[in-house]
């Protein structure tokens, strides 16, 4: 398979699977005219997407969503909550014609394309939120995005993954220093809020398994964390456990608005 971020922020979130003869889109918070743009930088055809799966309804995931469904007729994959959700979402003007929507339950894996894919809770204040673990050809990738906290099922997920995109959204020091406002700050750190850089370390180092090939760091904040705050405080926790980045695995961080080079998975 190959994975590539085109947008991984507040700005706006879509990532890239292919197996060489079936791609899909996880979430479409990118403007269409910046993912034409990236697509054909890539070499990459529309035609080759088959299919949309979504996280959650807030729109810098989903403001595309309706409008590249539309154009390229391509189903969207969501829970029901998640569909309602992007329906009664006022930013979102361009909404997904109905033949395109699709449902998945957490927990019950649905063959999409080339790809099984399972969705599983992730708590959030949106209408409703999943992850999804992505399997083909015997490879396990997972995404945890805007998580609250780590759930009971989390760790297992970790420790089954091949590949794994995980949230890093803030340091903790920087938000309580930094320009937020209280709400905003205890609405980022609650329980359905974002994923610490802390909270996503520790995830790691206590359930990774040997399987683990590679990890991608997502969805950090613009205001409340750096790149290198993110990958030192999860490399860190990683050696304290014997795991050393660039021999047992490796870890990169996604850039917020820029797209990442193409993995080889």
């Amino acid at each position: 398979m190959k994975f590539i971020s085109f947008g991984s922020g507040s700005s706006g979130n879509c990532y890239y699977l292919s197996t060489g003869t079936d791609a899909l889109l996880i979430d479409v918070g990118v403007g269409i005219r910046a993912l034409k743009h990236n697509f054909s930088n890539y070499g990459i055809s529309f035609s080759s997407i088959h299919n949309i799966l979504i996280t959650h309804d807030h729109a810098d995931h989903v403001k595309s969503v309706g409008s590249l469904s539309s154009q390229y007729n391509l189903p969207v994959f969501a829970t029901h909550k998640v569909h309602e959700g992007i329906f009664n979402n006022k930013y979102i003007k361009k909404k997904i014609h109905e033949p395109n929507i699709n449902y998945v339950e957490k927990g019950k894996e649905v063959k999409i394309g080339d790809f099984l894919v399972t969705p599983f809770n992730v708590p959030h204040d949106s209408t409703d939120n999943v992850g999804y673990v992505i399997k083909n050809n015997g490879i396990t990738l997972s995404l945890i995005t805007d998580c609250g906290h780590i759930t009971e099922e989390m760790p297992e997920i970790i420790s089954d993954s091949d590949y794994l995109i995980i949230e890093a959204n803030h340091d903790l020091k920087m938000l309580e220093n930094g320009p937020y406002p209280i709400y905003l700050q205890n609405r980022v750190k609650g329980s359905y809020g974002h994923l610490s850089n802390g909270d996503c370390a520790k995830a790691i180092a206590e359930n990774a398994s040997d399987k683990l090939k590679h990890i991608w760091l997502c969805h950090l904040s613009e205001k409340n964390n750096t790149p290198e705050k993110a990958r030192t405080t999860v490399q860190t926790a990683l050696d304290e456990e014997g795991i050393r980045i660039g021999e047992d695995l490796k870890l990169d961080v996604l850039d917020r608005k820029s797209p990442s080079e193409i993995f080889e998975l």
